[in-house]
């Protein structure tokens, strides 16, 4: 499993994803799973993967290998038109990726292979925009009232994002919910782990504000990790005491 994260801002766009791919507990390995495309002053377009390692390794090889293909190839990431047609091939295309290793396995209609892909980015002259698309090629688009998307290990990061989000946050501050968000999903999932990779895409730039691994050890994490435990215990103790007497005054708070 896995867990990766992409957020629309009135800024730009935040991504993050974790890189740990696990069958069972004594054979864990680390794949990338965030990967970016860009035509300088252009175009910036981001992927993030969860779902069958071999499904997700087949999708970005076919991608960077139309990225890399000559001018006339009209369905490279590079040429489409719109971010809606972008994610609109990549959806095709890990759709026919999922039958094809299917139907060479023998498995026509089973979910084993199936993977999940959020899609950000932005093309000069248009608005940001992130999707998140299914293992049957269909998706679905970010929106006020969805302004963020998770695959992988999605349930115990959410309320925190779903608490701290806000659409004018600062890209630092979105940053710092996104590190509490898969702090949370590690402490709870052994399928989710260090390092991290983040990218932060300033809106009409068209290239990274900023990009990085977070390894273990890292001291910002670390802090982020330690401060939060102890936020969360000094909060618990601030809120009222429940009573077991039904007639009792209601309690004080400390």
């Amino acid at each position: 499993m896995t867990y990766c994260v992409g957020m629309k801002l009135d800024d730009g766009l935040v991504l993050m994803s974790d890189t740990r791919t696990n069958s069972g507990v004594d054979n864990i390995s680390v794949f990338r799973k965030m990967f970016h495309w860009t035509k300088p002053g252009e175009r910036l377009i981001a992927m993030m993967t969860a779902g069958n390692l071999a499904t997700t390794q087949a999708v970005i090889s076919k991608l960077e290998e139309r990225s890399k293909a000559p001018d006339d190839r009209q369905n490279s990431l590079l040429e489409l038109p719109t971010m809606f047609q972008v994610a609109a091939e990549i959806g095709k295309l890990l759709r026919e990726t999922v039958r094809e290793i299917q139907d060479e396995n023998g498995m026509q209609g089973m979910g084993r292979f199936t993977a999940s892909i959020i899609v950000a980015g932005q093309i000069k002259g248009m608005e940001p925009r992130l999707f998140m698309i299914y293992p049957e090629g269909n998706f679905i688009e970010a929106s006020f009232d969805t302004p963020f998307f998770q695959i992988g290990e999605t349930k115990y990061g959410r309320p925190i994002l779903v608490r701290g989000y806000d659409k004018d946050m600062s890209f630092e501050d979105a940053v710092k919910l996104l590190f509490l968000s898969f702090d949370s999903t590690l402490k709870a999932n052994l399928s989710v782990g260090l390092p991290f990779d983040l990218l932060v895409v300033k809106r009409d730039e068209f290239k990274p504000l900023h990009e990085r691994r977070i390894e273990y050890g890292d001291p910002y994490f670390d802090s982020i990790s330690s401060g939060w435990g102890e936020a969360l215990r000094s909060a618990f103790h601030v809120l009222p005491d429940y009573t077991f007497y039904q007639n009792a005054p209601a309690a004080k708070t400390k």
